[in-house]
């Protein structure tokens, strides 16, 4: 309902005193101080604080005195600790209750991944260390593959979320959370591996990593539902959160879906803007606005451009787009499309281009069933001025099978 809109106009900051007290406690915890005597001042200190509070002070702190998003990471699930039953029960017209709505979807799929690592996964691991026969093996291996879709999980936080709360500055979630997040991606497929080449000397590997799984996994759960989204509740109007229901079937859901669509009583908001009547002119011909677009989206490559600010301008999106993208990227800088560990490859990249040390470069990567070419062109002007980069992708299986010649049309297909 309308109480939702413009929620961020009635938040109540704490007093400055208290945010230097709650910097310091931070910062004890990144010095290594014992958990025990942070928890204790905190306590003696806060009766509770909000989400958003914790955020934006680890964002200052890697501003102003240098942490990097990797310390913050490696300390989250302490913070976590110390924060936790202190963080303020946040309600924004009970959205947690409310079907279809973004926040009940991601605490509705919360609920099964939780169930899975904590009861099924947990469970067999316990049955894997007394005993390593192929029964538990498979049975550990089940449950992977259902966590393999936490995947769309984290991709709709990342790629619907994380850009709305970047529009009001928010930016530590995306630096640090995103990090966590490859981090269980990454410990999934790796003990996946393990397991089916599994040999009796890789046991305690595989014991360390399932372990990780679990514990990590728990801890985002508790952060997302304790802190993101209680922060994203306080700070995004209803139009923006009908805007991530939307999009949101396209990148899809992990375990579970909503049961219906989000429908606020307040309005209904037009989920597709209208293309603009009229045609444009290019040196070389005149396009309508829809034969503009049907072309581009026609392409058998992906196309991205970011302009010479670094701010993704546009994306086509044909049926079959390799990599999800969202509409909530544009206007959105490049370097928090990508996950932190390799934003230092997107800016020499950038770098590059922009000093005219290169005009092309080229990756090419297996993902799933595809062999996908990446190009990347810095695009210049007439006077050789860098106006952005151009991004191709395309997945060149097909062509690397095709042999022979074809010269006619063949009339029996």
């Amino acid at each position: 309902m309308s109480e939702m809109i413009n929620n961020r106009e009635t938040q109540q900051g704490l007093p400055e005193e208290k945010k230097q007290l709650l910097k310091e406690i931070i910062i004890d915890l990144h010095k290594g101080k014992p958990l025990a005597d942070v928890k204790k001042r905190f306590e003696k200190t806060f009766g509770s604080v909000n989400a958003e509070e914790i955020a934006q002070l680890e964002q200052a702190l890697m501003k102003e005195e240098g942490i990097t998003p990797e310390e913050i990471q490696e300390l989250c699930s302490v913070h976590a600790a110390v924060f936790k039953g202190s963080i303020e029960d946040i309600h924004r017209a009970d959205a947690d209750k409310q079907p279809g709505h973004p926040v009940h979807t991601f605490m509705k799929e919360n609920k099964e991944i939780d169930l899975l690592l904590n009861f099924k996964m947990q469970l067999h691991l316990e049955r894997f260390e007394k005993e390593d026969h192929r029964d538990n093996i498979l049975k550990l291996l089940t449950d992977l593959n259902l966590l393999a879709d936490v995947d769309k999980h984290y991709s709709r936080k990342e790629n619907l979320l994380f850009p709305y709360l970047e529009k009001y500055g928010i930016t530590g979630p995306s630096q640090v959370m995103w990090a966590v997040d490859d981090f269980i991606r990454k410990s999934i497929k790796e003990v996946k591996r393990l397991l089916e080449e599994y040999t009796p000397d890789k046991k305690d590997e595989v014991i360390r990593e399932l372990t990780f799984i679990i514990q990590e996994g728990t801890e985002m759960i508790y952060k997302e539902e304790n802190i993101l989204l209680p922060m994203a509740l306080r700070t995004l109007t209803e139009d923006e959160w009908l805007k991530i229901a939307a999009e949101s079937d396209e990148i899809g859901y992990c375990l579970t879906a909503p049961e219906t669509v989000w429908k606020p009583e307040r309005h209904q908001l037009k989920t597709t803007e209208e293309a603009a009547d009229g045609y444009v002119r290019l040196p070389t011909g005149i396009l309508s606005v829809a034969q503009l677009e049907h072309m581009m989206n026609h392409l058998p490559v992906d196309i991205t451009f970011i302009d010479e600010n670094d701010v993704v301008r546009y994306f086509s999106h044909g049926k079959e787009r390799i990599f999800a993208r969202t509409k909530a990227v544009i206007g959105r800088t490049v370097q928090n499309c990508h996950p932190p560990a390799s934003v230092h490859i997107v800016n020499q990249l950038l770098d590059d281009f922009k000093s005219g040390k290169k005009d092309v470069e080229d990756f090419w990567i297996k993902f799933k069933d595809k062999y996908v070419f990446i190009r990347y062109f810095a695009v210049r002007d007439e006077n050789g001025r860098y106006i952005g980069t151009l991004e191709f992708t395309q997945n060149i299986a097909p062509i690397q099978e095709i042999t022979g010649e074809k010269r006619i049309l063949n009339t029996s297909d």
